[in-house]
Order: C-alpha cells, then sequence, then structure tokens
C-alpha cells in the first residue's frame, strides 16, 4: 500500500510540473477510475437493496408493495450518488479547474 500511494505522489508531482499535457492525461485517468469505482458502488448497492426487498417480499408477502416502493426510492438514490459522480468526472475533464 506504501508503495502504491508513493507511486501516486510521485506521477502527481510529474503531472503539475509538466506543461499541462500530461495533467489532462492524469484527469482521464482519474474520472474513469473516479467512475468506475462509483458505478462499482452503486451496482453493490443496489444488488444489497434488491436482495433485501425480495427476502422481505418472501417472508411477508403482504408488504410487496411497500417494499417495492421503498427499493424504488433507494435504487434513484443510489443512481444519483452515480450521476453525481458522473458530473463531477466531466467537470474535471472539460471545465479543469486546475489548468
Amino acid at each position: 500500500m506504501k508503495k502504491i500511494l508513493f507511486l501516486m505522489v510521485a506521477f502527481a508531482t510529474f503531472a503539475f510540473a509538466g506543461d499541462g499535457e500530461m495533467l489532462k492525461g492524469y484527469s482521464v485517468l482519474a474520472a474513469g477510475v473516479g467512475l468506475g469505482l462509483a458505478a462499482l458502488g452503486g451496482a453493490i448497492g443496489m444488488g444489497n437493496t434488491a436482495a433485501a426487498t425480495i427476502s422481505g417480499t418472501a417472508r411477508n408477502p403482504g408488504l410487496g408493495g411497500k417494499l417495492m416502493t421503498t427499493m424504488f426510492i433507494s435504487l434513484a438514490m443510489i443512481e444519483a450518488q452515480v450521476i453525481y459522480t458522473l458530473v463531477i468526472a466531466l467537470i474535471a475533464l472539460y471545465a479543469n479547474p486546475f489548468l
């Protein structure tokens, strides 16, 4: 872990010392990694939400409608977090404040 952190700091010094082209490349890399991690987290959260809803409906079928409504609201909240990450990534790519 320490080696990875050291390499990231070393690459960051090269990026900020460059003429700006290298910083653009690192911005693209950071946007891609950040969006990938956000999508991964969102997918895990959505899977857990769906599994819990299915389990709750199997235990008490009478509450299926309420559980389904709550699940859809939860899925919208989870997806909103991924969309916020997309907006941040697009800002980093097209309106980069570091250039």
